[in-house]
């Protein structure tokens, strides 16, 4: 588990380099202005953390830091859900669904960190 909640973590904060203009697209209205560094910060902080619960010395910090990420960026989620108009391409059943999913995530995480 340990190693699944590393990647996970690891993989999806590379993602924010490899595609940024779709994380860009999903930062809340209220701090469109700021897209670009959000998109930045959030995907360095995912690196962090997952490289954090590699080490059996940092591994209560990467749950930390990590569930602080998932948390902070919920509001990306909750926009996508509220706006789905902004997103044709993803029907707005899956927009809802990835709310939940987050907490799937957070599981992934606790348990990684054990």
């Amino acid at each position: 588990m340990r190693l699944l909640a590393s990647l996970f973590w690891i993989v999806g904060g590379v993602m924010h380099f490899v595609i940024p203009r779709q994380y860009e697209a999903i930062v809340p209205a209220s701090l469109r202005e700021w897209r670009k560094e959000i998109v930045v910060v959030s995907g360095v902080a995912e690196i962090v953390g997952g490289l954090l619960i590699l080490p059996e010395q940092s591994r209560k910090a990467g749950r930390w830091w990590s569930l602080a990420t998932l948390v902070a960026v919920y509001p990306a989620n909750i926009e996508m859900a509220l706006r789905p108009q902004r997103y044709p391409k993803i029907p707005p059943a899956a927009l809802w669904a990835r709310l939940p999913l987050q907490f799937v995530f957070g599981w992934l995480t606790w348990r990684g960190t054990e």
